[in-house]
């Protein structure tokens, strides 16, 4: 008799790919579970010392937004994953190309270098939060479609955000200020003529909007 006909059937084996999704799936749902089931006296408790928060409220674009956020998390990884922002992209993601810049109290910040946890008390905008109110663009990213001052554009939401946030300071620059403010910034396609263009038109579009 054939030896194998002797030994019961054995179930296929689990493929790795299908280990993965099994552990992802069970991940998942333990981190749901916890932040779905936790009690409300839990959520009014302040951290134990020396411990970070987790629950917390962020000023995003003039809203108050709930987001669960660990420790080491960075401002451009919530910002995109956890609350859906995507126009601030990640390129680096170690403060050298600026595509992941938002302005945090009107100040150009590298988002992938701020850890979320810190900027708690402070207003955060991002490129979606430039459109005005009466659904309006900003007058820079106006001066980007007027100029067609891209290429890919993956890193022109940076250099938008770089460029409103200098122009807060300096409204009406030269080129070569205007160049020297948004020089922290790295366009892939190296479009740097256009771009210029583009954010000189924009801070004249500015000047006509306050006079």
């Amino acid at each position: 008799m054939n030896i194998q006909q002797q030994l019961p059937h054995e179930p296929n084996a689990v493929s790795r790919r299908a280990f993965i999704k099994m552990v992802i799936a069970s991940g998942a749902a333990v981190s749901a579970s916890a932040y779905l089931f936790r009690g409300p006296t839990l959520i009014g408790q302040g951290s134990l010392p020396g411990a970070v928060e987790r629950l917390m409220t962020l000023n995003v674009n003039g809203q108050m937004r709930r987001v669960d956020v660990m420790k080491q998390e960075t401002l451009a990884t919530t910002l995109r994953y956890k609350l859906g922002l995507t126009g601030t992209k990640l390129g680096c993601d170690r403060s050298e190309c600026g595509a992941c810049t938002v302005l945090i109290d009107d100040v150009p910040h590298y988002s992938c270098s701020i850890l979320t946890h810190t900027v708690r008390a402070r207003r955060i905008q991002t490129i979606e939060g430039l459109e005005r109110a009466d659904g309006t663009l900003h007058p820079v990213q106006q001066a980007v479609i007027d100029e067609q001052g891209f290429q890919c554009a993956f890193c022109m939401s940076g250099f938008i955000m770089s460029a409103v946030g200098f122009l807060k300071t300096n409204p009406n620059p030269t080129r070569e200020q205007l160049a020297h403010g948004i020089s922290g910034n790295l366009c892939r396609c190296a479009d740097y003529d256009k771009i210029l263009r583009a954010m000189m038109r924009g801070a004249a579009y500015m000047q006509k909007t306050t006079t």
